[in-house]
């Protein structure tokens, strides 16, 4: 089938993770995304291991099926020229450059905007593109800890812990993304580009927001909290008999039912468990019965009996418990392609999701292809190769040409 954003052009000039991240899903969903990678080096996740059989990072396998790779010298005048090129004939730009960085390379907002005045240009950046931190570098630990988002991980009494997703890299590109396809329509309505602006900082403050809105309304300055919830209780993880279970009670009918499935009808009437408000405020002796009762049967018994009342509730389970079950085989989240397994796009278009259409493209595996498109001719082009403007390399190539 085609999907929605067939025929459309996407230049990335991204590296990392939120930036190629949101360049892949615009390729799921049927745009023709080129990669411009520095020569020699290229993405720089292509060297963070894990490697492949062909010695490329997971981090880049990751986020980067479905493209094409040109390798460019961006600081020499007829690699811009060619970049220039590139961003006439597309429709969207993703860049995620230092502040300043892109102007100075000649791939600034400006510049590509005068080339073409209908690009979509999106820069991500650590800060964002202004304020006092802007010249800062930004990964997404950085950003867990500036944000004090690390203040509010782990346990009680603990030190701080990474989510390890990289929550802030990946929610990231997926503001990058809404923000293009938002500019794309109007763009239909408009006839004009626009340049948009997504950062790791804002996308951090973002993800706090109820946390923050939290803060506002009560005052008290989050801690820890383990797997629980400040706002519900119980909605945490429990000790049954043999493993770990989490339960997750967000209101008062679903208390109910557990304290029926639990055979434990005093505590829905008993005032200090009665509503969630309730149940928050005595959170400790709250906290105490449900594990009383849940270390009483094994995980698998409670499930039987919790799913059977509608209770939300999980074993905790391992990555590969998750990939090994039924329901990752049917929802089809798996990709397998000629180079190994990828996750697949978590969306579906009629019922179709999203296929592998090209493996993860080793460093300027298509160079001579792009530049030939251009219109450069053999000859110019083992010229550009000779003089290290461009870059060439095999199928599936980690970063050597």
């Amino acid at each position: 089938m085609n999907f929605p954003l067939a025929g459309l052009k996407v230049l990335d000039l991204s590296k990392v993770l939120a930036g190629p991240l949101c360049a892949q899903m615009l390729s799921d969903f049927g745009a023709e995304v080129t990669k411009v990678e520095p020569i020699d080096i290229g993405d720089e996740t292509r060297h963070w291991p894990p490697y492949d059989a062909q010695g490329c990072g997971a981090v880049f396998l990751s986020a980067n099926r479905n493209k094409r790779s040109i390798a460019l010298d961006l600081k020499s005048a007829p690699g811009q020229r060619i970049a220039h090129q590139l961003a006439a004939a597309a429709d969207v730009v993703i860049e995620s450059f230092a502040p300043g960085v892109a102007a100075r390379l000649g791939v600034g907002r400006e510049t590509l905007l005068g080339v073409n005045p209908r690009l979509v240009y999106c820069s991500i950046s650590g800060y964002g593109q202004h304020g006092p931190l802007s010249a800062l570098p930004g990964y997404d630990l950085i950003l867990q800890a500036f944000s004090g988002m690390l203040s509010i991980t782990g346990e009680p009494g603990g030190g701080p812990v990474r989510s390890p997703m990289s929550p802030i890299d990946q929610a990231t590109g997926m503001n990058a993304l809404s923000g293009i396809l938002a500019a794309l329509v109007q763009r239909e309505r408009t006839g004009k580009g626009a340049a948009i602006e997504v950062s790791l900082f804002d996308s951090a403050a973002g993800l706090l927001g109820y946390t923050l809105q939290n803060y506002w309304q009560s005052g008290k300055l989050p801690g820890k909290s383990g797997s629980g919830h400040p706002s519900l209780c119980p909605y945490q993880v429990f000790q049954a008999q043999d493993r770990d279970i989490l339960i997750g009670i967000p209101n008062d009918n679903l208390w109910n039912r557990f304290c029926k499935a639990a055979e434990a009808p005093q505590a829905a009437s008993d005032p200090r468990f009665a509503t969630n408000g309730a149940r928050v405020k005595h959170a400790a002796e709250t906290i105490a019965l449900v594990q009383q009762l849940i270390g009483s049967r094994t995980c698998a018994d409670w499930l039987e009996r919790l799913t059977a009342a509608g209770v939300p509730a999980a074993p905790l389970n391992s990555l590969q418990d998750l990939l090994d079950h039924p329901h990752m085989q049917a929802r089809g989240m798996v990709l397998e392609g000629a180079t190994g397994k990828t996750i697949a796009a978590p969306v579906t278009f009629d019922g179709v999701r999203p296929a592998m259409r090209s493996a993860p493209p080793g460093l300027g595996e298509h160079s001579r292809q792009i530049l030939a498109e251009l219109g450069y001719g053999d000859g110019d082009i083992d010229a550009l190769l000779s003089a290290g403007v461009a870059q060439s390399a095999q199928a599936g190539a980690a970063g050597k040409p």
